[in-house]
């Protein structure tokens, strides 16, 4: 078993890292509230420390899941950041949804130290992490990635190598660019139902058993026909993520047309003060009768 930290314990963060500790290795853990990471601790039996470098000081692998590309360079930079306290050999790993220019930036910065970098953004929501069924989409060295596959399968369903660095968080990117066309979809088929007179459930029922069939309309159709979002991904993470893939996609000429007018339908939802809600909220936005 290896000697771990895990940097930042949010939705996502604190189930993985529990993971982790489940599996038999010894973690310590870091958060921008302390109190957090003292919670985490008094729980499951790590150690809370109170800055990114104690925490990595000694770890074979440190791993993160923080908020944004400034989170992330905050965490890994100056004296205090995780580089500091990483001994050459080990690895630093990242489950951040953030730009490949960050990626690509805190990759050669780890390198010049003798440290490994492997990013790897992580789809399946609060659940996933909490069951341990993440799907982890990686970018990286092959032989560092091969050295913290082992590690990343504490709370991976799926966990592959898609190329070298910044492959992960390209994938990343392909994963919520499809999630967008999907859940305005599948807002615009329970609105039309909903307005046609007919039970939204019963057209569930029956269309998810065919090409129309999602993730998205077998774990979100009752929630939105309930017209509760009090939970799972929220607008302003999605529209965070959308606005990366917006600005890759004009760095590398790639046509997104319809994820262009989803970002906007979600800003709609946060005007309507749903910044919090889950991504499924689109259909408030089109007058549901739910």
């Amino acid at each position: 078993m290896a000697k771990l930290a895990f940097l930042g314990l949010g939705v996502m963060g604190y189930p993985m890292a529990v993971h982790l500790k489940a599996a038999g290795h010894d973690v310590s853990v870091y958060n921008r509230t302390s109190a957090k990471a003292e919670a985490w601790a008094k729980q499951h039996g790590g150690q809370a420390c109170v800055t990114p470098r104690e925490a990595a000081e000694g770890a074979e692998f440190v791993m993160a899941c923080v908020g944004n590309d400034d989170d992330l360079r905050a965490i890994c930079l100056g004296d205090d950041g995780a580089f500091a306290g990483m001994a050459a050999g080990s690895c630093f790993v990242d489950h951040t949804t953030v730009s490949a220019k960050v990626t690509a930036e805190l990759y050669g910065t780890a390198k010049e130290m003798g440290v490994a970098f492997v990013d790897a953004p992580v789809s399946g929501g609060q659940a996933g992490a909490e069951n341990g069924v993440l799907s982890v989409m990686c970018g990286g060295d092959a032989v560092e990635y091969a050295r913290a596959e082992p590690i990343m399968a504490a709370y991976a369903r799926i966990c592959r190598r898609i190329g070298e660095s910044g492959a992960g968080q390209m994938t990343k990117m392909c994963n919520q660019i499809a999630i967008a066309g999907l859940v305005q979809g599948l807002s615009e088929a329970l609105h039309f139902a909903q307005e046609a007179g007919l039970n939204g459930r019963d057209v569930v029922e029956v269309i998810s058993q065919g090409a129309a069939g999602s993730w998205q309309m077998s774990n979100r159709h009752e929630t939105m026909l309930d017209d509760k979002f009090e939970h799972g991904f929220a607008v302003d993470w999605m529209r965070k993520d959308l606005g990366i893939c917006l600005e890759t996609a004009d760095e590398i000429g790639a046509s997104l047309p319809v994820t262009a007018l989803v970002d906007q339908f979600y800003k709609d939802v946060q005007k309507m003060g749903g910044g919090r809600w889950d991504t499924s909220s689109l259909i408030k936005r089109l007058g549901s009768k739910a």
